[in-house]
């Protein structure tokens, strides 16, 4: 059973940030789908987590998914894939998310450190996830993809198309 004491609301999670500050600790934030873990996911999240004190993920709803992703996914629903998130080592909290930004997460928790994946840059990060993010004063980080490790490339082999 998954360790429900890792899913927090935001407001739980900016309560979390302001004790964190407090003791001069600091949050890092990422979000994504996560919907079939792979190594390059568990790669950039122990990475991610290394960048501060605790480590927050907000992962997309299983609508935010389909409208990111099509209507083909998740693959793994909402539930399912906080449970195995939460159960890695590394993460420190869990937000589920139903929109397609986390533009207003971002402003109510404030973490110190945003992360993102290589398949970003800070300049193609959505406008208003970035204007947040300077607002707010976080460190942005880009941390470097693992090549060919891919959910994407995962479905593509389970079908035959690698």
């Amino acid at each position: 059973m998954m360790s429900v004491s890792k899913i927090k609301t935001e407001q739980e999670l900016a309560t979390v940030r302001k004790a964190l500050n407090a003791e001069g600790r600091r949050l890092v934030f990422t979000n994504g789908c996560f919907d079939l873990l792979h190594v390059g996911h568990v790669r950039y999240l122990q990475a991610a987590r290394a960048l501060g004190d605790a480590l927050v993920i907000a992962v997309n709803g299983d609508e935010s998914v389909r409208a990111l992703k099509g209507p083909t996914r998740p693959i793994n629903n909402e539930h399912d894939r906080s449970e195995v998130l939460a159960a890695l080592g590394c993460v420190d909290y869990l937000v589920l998310f139903n929109t397609t930004r986390v533009t207003e997460l971002v402003r109510a928790i404030r973490p110190h450190i945003y992360v993102k994946g290589g398949d970003y840059r800070i300049e193609s990060l959505d406008s208003g996830e970035r204007a947040a993010l300077v607002e707010i004063g976080a460190e942005i980080h880009i941390l470097p993809l693992i090549p060919g490790k891919s959910t994407t490339a995962l479905i593509k082999k389970m079908e035959g198309q690698d």
